[in-house]
């Protein structure tokens, strides 16, 4: 992996990284009321949960390596994916069932970064995330990581059902962080297992909940009736902890 950053300077350049998936730490943006390309390239991040300043032009003709920046500039960051295969080699060096944690749409670089934390620590050989409507490894994730990033694998896959498809030929069982499932309690979540989180707004996709072996339900005492996608992650990866422990 890698920690190195660079610059993309002008609307194009920059609209065309965002809708590539290009991990993107953050955009300058020229202060004021923006015109309709540069609406576009707005819109196009905050799709994607990226980070945005406004400026004056002073300010961006300062950090313009080009003097050509159209009045936006990209930090690009940070870190590689790895590879499905890189995951499960991991486990297989540490001759160890995989664990893997997959995540459908998570748009918070903070997010991400505190899961894929929470995966290190908890034993996970790596993280699954979407190529499009998901954040990148930026420089954000990498510090919300508190350095596991550097550790755990994160494999970027165009799509989610093909790629447990696959890992269910492998031996993998997948189940499902949802709020209409079973108590999480009452599933069995030893051997090669798969953890799904969603999107905090929407949760996990129609068609990626279809294809898991098991829903389950984090039990909910109080009056609200949701929890943080990163507290969530690490409420059933420490249940599945504790029966691969006990198991």
């Amino acid at each position: 992996m890698r920690d190195s950053s660079s610059m993309l300077e002008g609307r194009n350049v920059c609209l065309e990284a965002l809708r590539r998936g290009t991990s993107i730490d953050r955009l300058i943006i020229l202060e004021g009321r923006p015109d309709a390309s540069l609406s576009t390239v707005i819109r196009e991040a905050k799709k994607r949960g990226i980070r945005i300043e406004f400026v004056p032009r002073s300010r961006l003709d300062q950090i313009s390596e080009t003097g050509k920046h159209q009045g936006v500039i990209a930090y690009t960051a940070s870190m590689d994916f790895a590879s499905v295969e890189d995951i499960l080699k991991a486990a297989g060096d540490k001759s160890e069932p995989p664990l893997i944690v997959m995540l459908d749409g998570i748009t918070d670089p903070h997010n991400l970064g505190a899961i894929i934390r929470t995966a290190n620590v908890c034993g996970a050989h790596g993280v699954i995330i979407k190529k499009h409507q998901s954040v990148g490894l930026t420089a954000t994730v990498a510090k919300a990581s508190a350095g596991a990033i550097m550790h755990t694998p994160v494999a970027r896959v165009t799509n989610l059902v093909r790629t447990m498809e696959d890992l269910k030929k492998r031996g993998l069982w997948f189940v499902c962080a949802d709020a209409s499932g079973e108590n999480m309690y009452e599933l069995s979540l030893t051997g090669s297992m798969c953890l799904i989180i969603g999107d905090e707004g929407k949760g996990v996709s129609k068609l990626v909940r279809e294809s898991c072996d098991y829903c389950g339900a984090i039990p909910m005492k109080g009056e609200i009736s949701s929890l943080n996608a990163s507290v969530a992650a690490g409420v059933f990866l420490y249940e599945i902890v504790r029966q691969r422990m006990s198991g």
